[in-house]
């Protein structure tokens, strides 16, 4: 896969919201390459050029991230402190997309520096919504530091 186009890392492990979220954005034409990994572990081997994406140019960062917290192996709120924390990838937009609507994860999310927090509505038609309207503004509105 050529890694330098990707502009939607999408870090989820249910794979219900994952076919649902890639097929809201791809009818959208909002991304035109989206790389999905389900678990905390990949999501860092893909940001860092680490692992199986060692060969990945780590300069080549994705337009934006959505994160689940709840995933196997590293959680969300590891994988999000890392990427904040490095210098490389602090930059890059991150949206926490996630079923959590505990204040406790809300708050460390915006402690470790996530751009945005959205809970995953339940319902079908609400959840394609809020992700075309993520997407838009995220990849369509948003103006990224240089």
């Amino acid at each position: 896969m050529p890694y330098r186009t990707v502009e939607i890392l999408l870090i989820e492990d249910n794979p219900d919201d994952e076919e649902l979220t890639v097929l809201t954005l791809t009818e959208a034409r909002l991304a035109n390459q989206i790389l999905v990994v389900r678990d905390g572990a990949e999501a860092l081997d893909f940001l860092f050029a680490t692992g199986q994406y060692a060969d990945r140019n780590i300069s080549n960062h994705p337009r934006l991230v959505l994160l689940d917290l709840k995933l196997p192996k590293i959680d969300g709120l590891q994988v999000l402190e890392r990427l904040k924390a490095d210098p490389r990838t602090r930059n890059i937009p991150v949206v926490a997309l996630t079923s959590s609507r505990e204040e406790p994860d809300i708050q460390h999310c915006y402690a470790l520096g996530v751009n945005s927090y959205i809970v995953k509505p339940v319902d079908f038609e609400q959840f394609r919504e809020a992700v075309r309207q993520l997407g838009m503004y995220w990849l369509l509105l948003n103006e990224p530091p240089i």
